[in-house]
């Protein structure tokens, strides 16, 4: 397979090509002023823990005044800070302070949908039927009593919801995210201006929350509004203006199985890098995750586009859990809330499925807690689920709080360190093991095996290509342009490494010249 372009040729401005990305959760990560939300000054005051880790930027999910009908995401000014997280000034501060660190800064903007407090769905509620303000959303009268067509929302129920006046309005999501009508001009302009906003701000990138999902065909019979063509004249000309910026990133969260079709956002005048969510879905099977990597770099080839690699995310169940279970693949309509898990074999694999996606060539994204190895928190008491799926599913889908859970940094018991009052959602005792604090100077902790394995990824690997290696059926292998080999062993035997030079590292201990069962390894290769 050629190269796309070698780690050792990518220029400063193309940075993104093969970063290691942390994801912060801000509501999750540190709390400091004692609040037990976590905020913009916990943050800073962690900077120094994720320069010493050793990503290349931080992502951070949505900061901006929200009433949190669904973790932020429900957007009512998008030009200011939440206050419960800091103030404008702070922001500013913060990006300052990681540019200061070598860390870049990226943003979460959220297109499809506002919150039912933003300025501009009060206004068009109080306007009423047939204003202007009202075609900034999708508003309609109803048939038969009942909403403009049968289209349901994501999180469960309608997706219309209707006021007083008699109209209904759409929501994809929860009836506190109103969609935007993205046929309107006066749309367009106001998120154009956003970017704006945010990159005189220093801003490196923003990550485009449900981007296939903007464009509406309200007279179809069925559902009909996930990648229509129309979205993307949108996205180029948000690229128009991230140029402009030299060299600020457009990353998107497009959740589609045509792979063809998703390649269409990564045309050269379009998004830098699309979250590749067939990896993170996969089971914890050599085919299956074999043909996802295959059909991912085939895909993003040909674009000179690098590939993402997630394992976990603010949305989905921590792998610790995923892999111990059952079922180790993850399907979003199919959450498996509370199947077993056995949290030692889960962890084991979890371990190597990060040295795994870490080798692979491009971007890499690490999800906050990822590198203490937390596992999922299935046993939150009902009263204190914050997820609207919760309530939306008729309190069927505890949904995804249990991998929200404030991170623990030092002591024994709760809050271990993330802040001086009562986290949001409760912290299980057994985490007193995984805080940063006890893991810190343990070689075989999660986070000593993270630390190494973004330490050489950084010098030996990021973008580029691979070349597979047959090493049997059970077994994922390949050199990399540096000449590293990766080696993951997905049967229930040992196998025989490969010839090599050195151990570079290894997710768990290696049997002689022997690779365990649910165990990586990356290998130097002999010159």
């Amino acid at each position: 397979m050629p190269a796309n372009t070698s780690p050792r040729t990518v220029s400063d401005s193309e940075w993104w090509r093969g970063a290691a990305i942390y994801q912060v959760y801000l509501r999750s990560f540190a709390d400091g002023n004692g609040d037990g939300t976590g905020d913009l000054s916990g943050l800073r005051s962690r900077l120094p823990y994720l320069a010493d880790l050793g990503v290349d930027a931080i992502w951070l999910n949505p900061w901006y005044p929200s009433p949190m009908a669904d973790g932020g995401y429900d957007v009512a000014d998008y030009r200011s800070i939440e206050p419960v997280f800091g103030t404008l000034a702070e922001a500013e501060k913060l990006i300052e302070e990681a540019h200061g660190l070598g860390i870049r800064v990226i943003i979460d903007v959220v297109p499809n949908h506002a919150s039912d407090r933003h300025a501009w769905f009060r206004e068009a509620l109080a306007a009423g039927p047939g204003s202007k303000a009202r075609e900034r959303f999708w508003f309609r009268p109803g048939v038969g009593g009942g909403p403009p067509n049968g289209w349901q929302s994501i999180f469960g129920g309608p997706a219309w919801t209707r006021v007083p006046d008699g109209e209904w309005y759409l929501h994809l999501f929860a009836p506190e995210q109103p969609d935007f009508n993205w046929d309107n001009p006066e749309v367009r302009e106001e998120f154009l201006d956003v970017l704006r906003f945010w990159f005189d701000r220093g801003v490196d990138g923003v990550r485009i929350d449900s981007a296939a999902v903007l464009v509406k065909d309200l007279d179809s019979v069925e559902e009909s509004y996930t990648d229509h063509d129309g979205v993307h004249d949108i996205y180029r000309e948000w690229r128009r203006v991230s140029d402009s910026y030299g060299g600020r990133i457009l990353i998107g969260e497009v959740w589609l199985p045509d792979q063809e079709r998703f390649a269409n956002y990564l045309r050269p005048d379009e998004l830098h890098t699309a979250f590749n969510f067939d990896f993170l879905s996969s089971a914890w099977e050599p085919a299956a995750l074999r043909a996802g990597i295959d059909l991912t770099l085939t895909t993003h080839l040909p674009l000179g586009a690098p590939a993402t690699w997630v394992l976990s995310n603010h949305d989905v169940a921590r792998p610790v859990t995923r892999y111990g279970r059952a079922v180790t693949s993850w399907d979003n309509a199919e959450r498996r809330d509370g199947m077993p898990a056995d949290l030692e074999l889960g962890r084991r694999r979890a371990r190597a499925a990060a040295l795994l996606a870490m080798a692979l060539p491009g971007s890499v994204y690490v999800y906050q807690g990822e590198e203490l190895g937390l596992n999922e928190v299935e046993d939150i008491p009902e009263e204190l689920i914050d997820d609207p799926m919760w309530e939306r599913s008729g309190r069927t889908v505890r949904g995804r709080d249990g991998c929200r859970v404030p991170l623990p940094w030092s002591g024994t018991e709760p809050p271990f360190g993330y802040g001086t009052g009562t986290p949001w959602l409760p912290q299980p005792a057994t985490w007193r093991d995984l805080t940063v604090e006890a893991q810190q100077a343990d070689p075989g902790s999660m986070l000593s095996l993270y630390r190494s394995a973004l330490r050489i990824r950084r010098e030996l690997l990021g973008d580029g290509t691979l070349s597979w290696l047959p090493l049997g059926d059970d077994v994922l292998a390949f050199t990399r342009d540096s000449g590293l080999i990766c080696v993951v062993n997905l049967g229930s035997a040992s196998v025989e490494l490969p010839p090599h030079e050195s151990v570079l590292l290894a997710s768990g201990p290696l049997d002689g010249a022997r690779l365990p069962s649910d165990t990586a390894v990356w290998l130097g290769r002999i010159p």
